[in-house]
């Protein structure tokens, strides 16, 4: 039993964010668990619209519209979460944590994980969220960008020259040479060609409109923080690793002031993982959609096995009760 509990104490567990989205999602999971079911149900309750039709029928455009994707996404891996833990026990057959995280949007999965929110708050704050970012990238347009195998150093040279276009910054530093700019269009276009000229593997556009992560979101950010402040949260049952600062967060006041500017600031997911493993942590477990977050682990560092549940994989243990 002491081994047992020594390897629970190694373990994280993360949460993704927006892009993991898939139309089917959560199907078959709603199908065999009647916890799953339960978090869907609670989920169109809230929102007062079929969410689990639109998840699991789609289409994928609505699917794809940020204000309904990350709900979607909070809904499918907090659903994953439940079907652990009603068949295998709290907070399913893993046992506890030793921290959790979650990759922009999923921070929120992770705080539900993690006791601080209650699933139905961190449901409502999503869909604001959703609605913030796409007002704001109505009032002010931009762009993200993914730029693969510059380092750093160069990342940063890039950044700061293309500013003279306008707002450019980096969004997401996902992996060791795979990092998301976001800005103005015409500052990103800018970045995007100095990314290239620099010897960049790879430097392409997402298909978004909406510069998240960058000083672009500072009005959604504001209206966001006044929201935050109505919501009741706990103190954490587990550590939060904030995507901001990649730090251990263990109190009310720091998980507040980690959502209020998470809008502007970029996602550290690189020193997040990082963090995890200086704190003892061989492995991390990813819940819901896709297994987005384990591709960026295993480039991160080999010092940490990453595991995937995603809701196919949950039906597939409910199935065989292991």
């Amino acid at each position: 039993m002491d081994i047992l509990n020594s390897m629970k104490a190694r373990i994280a567990f993360v949460f993704p964010g927006q892009g993991s989205q898939y139309v089917g999602m959560g199907k078959q999971l709603y199908d065999a668990s009647p916890a799953a079911r339960r978090i869907f149900d609670k989920a169109d309750a809230v929102l007062g619209f079929p969410l689990s039709a639109l998840c699991f029928e789609g289409p994928q455009d609505e699917l794809d519209d940020t204000y309904n994707a990350q709900p979607a996404i909070l809904t499918v891996s907090i659903a994953c979460l439940e079907a652990l833990k009603e068949r295998f026990g709290p907070l399913g057959y893993l046992g506890t944590p030793k921290l959790v995280a979650g990759h922009s949007m999923g921070e929120f999965t992770a705080l539900v994980a993690a006791g601080v929110l209650d699933f139905e708050d961190a449901l409502k704050l999503v869909r604001e969220r959703g609605r913030l970012m796409k007002e704001s990238g109505e009032q002010r347009p931009g762009g993200m960008a993914a730029v693969i195998g510059l380092d750093e150093h160069t990342l940063a040279e890039v950044v700061q020259e293309a500013q003279s276009e306008g707002v450019v910054t980096l969004a997401n530093a996902n992996s060791p040479g795979q990092t998301v700019l976001s800005g103005e269009v015409a500052a990103l276009q800018r970045a995007m060609e100095l990314a290239k000229a620099r010897g960049a593997r790879m430097v392409q556009r997402l298909a978004v409109s909406i510069a998240s992560h960058s000083p672009l979101m500072q009005q959604a950010s504001l209206h966001f923080t006044e929201l935050i402040n109505r919501i009741h949260f706990r103190p954490p049952q587990v550590p939060l690793i904030a995507n901001i600062s990649a730090q251990a967060l263990t109190t009310v006041d720091e998980l507040r002031a980690e959502l209020s500017e998470q809008l502007t600031r970029p996602v550290q997911w690189t020193r997040s993982v990082q963090a995890m493993v200086s704190e003892g942590v061989d492995t991390i477990v990813e819940i819901g959609p896709k297994q987005v977050l384990s591709g960026l682990i295993k480039r991160i560092t080999p010092e940490a096995k990453p595991v995937t549940l995603t809701d196919a994989d949950v039906v597939k243990l409910l199935a065989s009760g292991d």
